[in-house]
């Protein structure tokens, strides 16, 4: 038995327009929307190949699939807005949505090609994660004919989760459709709208507009380094993260003589605005690694591991995963502070090659601010 303690089913999503930095969803209006979206998407008939509908004939016959879409019951259909102009240049669909079971999924996705690869695509999958689960639901899906390579790429770039293949699932235009099932639920939520983000900060893309690091990266999930295999935390993770803290800093606070800063931190913020990778042990967890990433700099926040570990190289091996995520993500430099009081540990930060920078005077306590120049990889 899996308890929901207060569950109550969120309200059907009511159609309003979901506004973004570079695009906006519109609840979709044949009338306003045909123009825009028929001269982006005339002539290019094979955007449809996977679509239950057939390429439109023509303006009058797209006309008639927007109004049945507007019309649909059960769904909520939004025009792609690229703010850049104010044009319409595809569609998308809300459906699927249960809302006794906190589920709806992003489907119908019809972008023209000049939507395709573009802030505004990556942007609108944000936009409609962001919408469901701040209305209270659980689970965001997306499904698509496992034929379609493209489409499971890109949900797993969009940081869904594949959950397996329903075989003969649906007959469409004719053909045996296998559909295959990815999710994200609401505790992986915080980390993937993070992912969301950082690709779609202005300082991620160059005057050419490449970006610089890909959303891929930033939705990363899992990692090997040595023998230790780390994973994101999610919010299930909130009181094993809290557990550790506990046991890992409170000792420090004899020497220090007062709260340590990560064994005091509100975790549920912590979770949405930074990055933190854990170390699963046989009774709990072994190690977390707080990240901080801004736009300027790569701060190791926190590294905690758990007393019981000692011997293994665990907070090591967790420096190294640390630089390797920094220059993964483009940056040249990891930053660092602790305790001016704890010397043990500002001593092992500068044996793996981390070099004083300044101290931080704070109301209660002094901060040793440290730094490592990251050696840049082979061409």
């Amino acid at each position: 038995m899996n308890p929901i303690l207060n569950w109550t089913p969120p309200p059907f999503p009511p159609a309003k327009a979901l506004d973004g930095r570079y695009c906006r969803l519109e609840p979709l209006d044949p009338a306003r929307h045909l123009d825009d979206i028929w001269a982006a998407m005339a002539g290019h008939d094979s955007l449809w190949e996977w679509m239950p509908a057939h390429p439109p004939k023509d303006k009058a016959a797209y006309g008639d699939l927007l109004a049945g879409m507007a019309a649909k019951a059960g769904i909520v259909p939004f025009a792609v807005i690229d703010k850049e102009d104010g044009k319409a240049k595809g569609h998308l669909w809300l459906m699927e949505i249960r809302p006794e079971h906190g589920v709806f999924e992003v489907g119908y996705i019809t972008y023209s090609p000049a939507l395709q690869r573009t802030r505004v695509a990556t942007e609108a999958i944000h936009l409609c994660g962001a919408y469901g689960f701040s209305l209270g639901y659980r689970r965001y899906e997306w499904k698509c004919n496992n034929l379609n390579e493209p489409s499971k790429r890109a949900a797993l770039r969009f940081g869904f989760r594949y959950e397996g293949l329903f075989r003969q699932h649906m007959v469409v235009k004719g053909r045996n459709r296998d559909t295959a099932w990815f999710s994200i639920v609401d505790g992986e939520w915080p980390q993937i709208a993070q992912g969301f983000r950082r690709w779609l900060a202005p300082e991620n893309f160059d005057a050419h507009g490449r970006q610089r690091a890909a959303l891929g990266a930033f939705n990363q999930a899992s990692a090997i380094v040595g023998g230790t295999r780390l994973r994101r935390a999610t919010l299930a993770d909130l009181p094993a993260i809290t557990a550790l803290k506990q046991a890992a800093y409170l000792p420090n606070e004899a020497i220090i003589g007062v709260p340590s800063l990560p064994r005091i931190a509100d975790y549920r913020d912590i979770i949405a605005s930074h990055e933190i990778w854990l170390v699963d042990g046989a009774d709990g967890l072994d190690a977390a690694l707080v990240l901080q990433i801004d736009p300027d700099k790569f701060t190791l926040w926190s590294i905690a591991v758990a007393p019981g570990t000692a011997g293994r190289g665990l907070g090591a091996e967790l420096m190294r995963f640390c630089e390797e995520r920094a220059a993964t993500l483009g940056y040249v430099a990891v930053q660092l502070y602790t305790n001016a009081k704890l010397t043990r540990r500002i001593g092992w930060y500068e044996r793996l090659g981390y070099r004083f920078s300044h101290h931080e005077e704070l109301a209660d306590r002094r901060l040793t601010h440290l730094a490592k120049k990251l050696d840049k990889p082979a061409a």
